[in-house]
């Protein structure tokens, strides 16, 4: 499971540099491709959060 996440993490930072690559080339049809970036970047956020949450939850220790 750790294996998964280390690769989430890396997707988003190798997402992270392609939305800025698409931002410093600056040409104005590339509009599209940074907002998909981000859409993705975002995603994969959402989903690495959610996942660190379930095992969180899964590996705590309830009492009760």
């Amino acid at each position: 499971m750790r294996i998964i996440l280390i690769l989430l993490l890396c997707f988003i930072i190798v997402n992270l540099f392609i939305g800025l690559f698409h931002i410093v080339r600056g040409k104005a049809k590339e509009t599209n491709q940074v907002v998909r970036s981000l859409t993705i970047r975002v995603a994969a956020s959402i989903v690495l959060f959610a996942l660190i949450l379930v095992i969180v939850y899964l590996t705590s220790n309830h009492l009760g």
